[in-house]
């Protein structure tokens, strides 16, 4: 069995997607698609082991006001290709939006519905499907491993990691548990966003199972990409893919 934690210092939540099954009864192969937290933190050890495992791009999908508040990590002074590709609408790097900023899951005093989760989910593919297409056309033509993150590897990574592994081929079962997966690191990931701007004040106070990642949320948006796009290939078509650009995603997931 494939070990899929990539146990680092400087994260808490990163995985490698090799492994998993898929429909034709092949697997995705290691070390082409890596999911993780916020990648800042990073020791020179940890960036040595990423370029060991081939590791050639990432995709950063924080906001601008998240990098600028935070920073790029050491990745950046390497020879790895980075792609910035923000999944929230927003101001210019350094300014605030406040009223935009409220409607945003983290800042909401409680979430009554985990469907809410699912059709914030679909607002990534609604509000921002320029973003959601470009850091799946990285994962596509990358030379090796591409590394995709956001803050907590969760909700944004999470929707980019569902799409690449249903293009792969791999069961809705399988997408799900591996979305769940976050939930074993989840008190790790809060204490680590918790002690750093911007995510101190949001955290703060907020009972910390409103931020459990479950089965229903990312089980709901495969359906409503399903029902309203006959799958993920489909959505990629309706952004203008081609049969063979999703053949090359498709392939470069799966194929030795």
């Amino acid at each position: 069995m494939l070990q899929r934690w990539i146990e680092l210092d400087g994260v808490v939540n990163m995985r490698d997607l090799g492994g998993l099954p898929t429909t034709d009864g092949g697997v995705v192969q290691p070390h082409r698609l890596i999911r993780s937290d916020n990648l800042q933190d990073l020791s020179p050890a940890d960036v040595a082991h990423l370029v060991d495992l081939g590791v050639s791009d990432i995709v950063d999908l924080r906001s601008h006001r998240e990098v600028h508040l935070t920073g790029e990590g050491p990745l950046r002074a390497t020879a790895l290709r980075h792609h910035h590709h923000s999944f929230i609408s927003e101001p210019l790097p350094g300014q605030d939006d406040p009223a935009f900023l409220s409607t945003r899951p983290e800042h909401l005093a409680t979430v009554k519905d985990q469907d809410y989760w699912s059709q914030h989910y679909r607002g990534y593919l609604v509000e921002r499907p320029d973003s959601v297409s470009a850091a799946l056309s990285v994962v596509a033509t990358a030379q090796g491993a591409t590394i995709i993150h956001c803050a907590a590897g969760k909700d944004r990574t999470g929707t980019v990691v569902g799409l690449a592994l249903a293009v792969a081929g791999v069961p809705r079962a399988e997408i799900v548990s591996d979305y769940v997966l976050t939930s074993e690191r989840l008190d790790r990931i809060i204490d680590r966003l918790s002690g750093v701007d911007p995510y101190r004040e949001t955290l703060r106070d907020k009972p910390r199972d409103e931020q459990i990642p479950l089965a229903t949320s990312m089980d709901a948006l495969l359906t409503m990409v399903d029902d309203d796009f006959g799958g993920a290939a489909g959505w990629l078509r309706a952004q203008g893919w081609t049969d063979d650009e999703i053949d090359a995603l498709r392939r470069k997931l799966t194929v030795e």
